[in-house]
C-alpha cells in the first residue's frame, strides 16, 4: 500500500497536498482499494466555499457510493475534469492523475488537525 510521506491525510481516507494557501485533494490508495473499480466521480461544488468536513462530492464504485468530505475549509477552485471520462485514474494513480479537487484554504490552522503519513498508516493498520 502506497502512503506518500509528504502528504497529509484524514480519517475519511482523503489525502491532501499543501502548496502555500492551496491544497490538492484526492482519496488514498487504501480507499480506492476498499471501494474497488471506480466508475464515476461527481463534484458539483466547484467555485463554492465549504467548511471542513462538509460533503464536496461523491465517488461511485461498482459496489457502493461514498461521500467525499472536505479536509480543510476553503473554496473549491478546480475539479479534475479528466475524471469525467476516465474515473479509473483514481484506481490506477490515486496520488497523481487521480486527484479530485484543488481548494484555496481559508483557515490554515486546520492543517494541524490532519494526520501525518505515520498516523494514517496506524489508522489503516499498514
Amino acid at each position: 500500500m502506497n502512503i506518500p510521506s509528504e502528504l497529509k491525510y484524514t480519517k475519511d481516507h482523503e489525502w491532501i497536498r499543501i502548496e502555500g494557501d492551496s491544497a490538492t485533494v484526492g482519496i488514498t490508495d487504501f480507499a480506492q482499494g476498499e471501494l474497488g473499480d471506480i466508475v464515476y466521480v461527481e463534484v458539483e461544488t466547484l467555485d463554492e466555499t465549504l467548511d471542513k468536513d462538509e460533503v464536496f462530492g461523491t465517488v461511485e464504485a461498482v459496489k457502493t457510493v461514498s461521500d467525499l468530505f472536505l479536509p480543510l475549509s476553503g473554496e473549491i477552485v478546480a475539479f479534475n475534469e479528466a475524471l469525467e471520462d476516465e474515473p479509473e485514474k483514481v484506481n490506477s494513480d490515486p496520488y497523481g492523475e487521480g486527484w479530485m479537487i484543488k481548494i484555496k484554504i481559508s483557515d490554515s490552522s486546520e492543517i494541524d488537525g490532519l494526520l501525518s503519513a505515520a498516523a494514517y498508516k496506524e489508522l489503516v493498520g499498514a
